[in-house]
């Protein structure tokens, strides 16, 4: 009874990392972010905003790929690890962070994750990539999904989550 069992919760948690497309290497500091859909780091992260659908004018990053808040996170700390960085994976950063057109370089910052990389912040919120996005510029798939604990928003110039359709 215990290998069914087993087999089982390795099953879940592969199903749970779906969607990631670059594997486990999803925001590691090794893995350009110009080479892979799932995040990574560059040496200094732009962050500016652009319109993206019909949630206007969000954060995006240099390449225009869309950045998002996980409502679980506090104190500028990242709650998104694991199989969570997986499909989520965070925007990291190997300089200070740079402000480009419609971004705060006020509310620009970084903290420091549990592997040891550089994530951006901006108004206190560390940022993420949602992986399904892909490099698609003008991409929002992940606007308002529940997953990992909380919620997950794109961000407004002004650092606060945008919510479309009653998320």
């Amino acid at each position: 009874m215990a290998a069914p069992a087993a087999a089982l919760v390795a099953m879940a948690a592969a199903v749970t990392a779906c969607g990631g497309g670059g594997g486990g290497t999803a925001g590691q500091s090794t893995t350009p972010k110009t080479s892979a859909p799932t995040g990574g780091t560059a040496s200094s992260e732009t962050i500016k905003t652009a319109t993206v659908g019909k949630l206007g004018q969000v954060l995006v990053d240099g390449e225009g790929r869309t950045v998002y808040l996980f409502e679980k996170d506090t104190g500028g700390k990242s709650s998104c690890s694991g199989a969570c960085a997986g499909v989520w994976p965070p925007v990291t950063t190997g300089a200070k962070p740079k402000a480009g057109s419609g971004a705060n370089a006020s509310l620009l910052g970084t903290t420091s994750r549990s592997d040891g990389t550089t994530e951006v912040t901006y108004a206190g919120h560390p940022l993420y990539y949602y992986a399904p996005d892909g490099t698609t510029s003008g991409s929002a798939k992940g606007e308002g999904l529940n997953q990992f604990g909380a919620a997950w928003y794109v961000v407004s110039s002004s650092g606060n989550k945008v919510q479309m359709g009653g998320y």
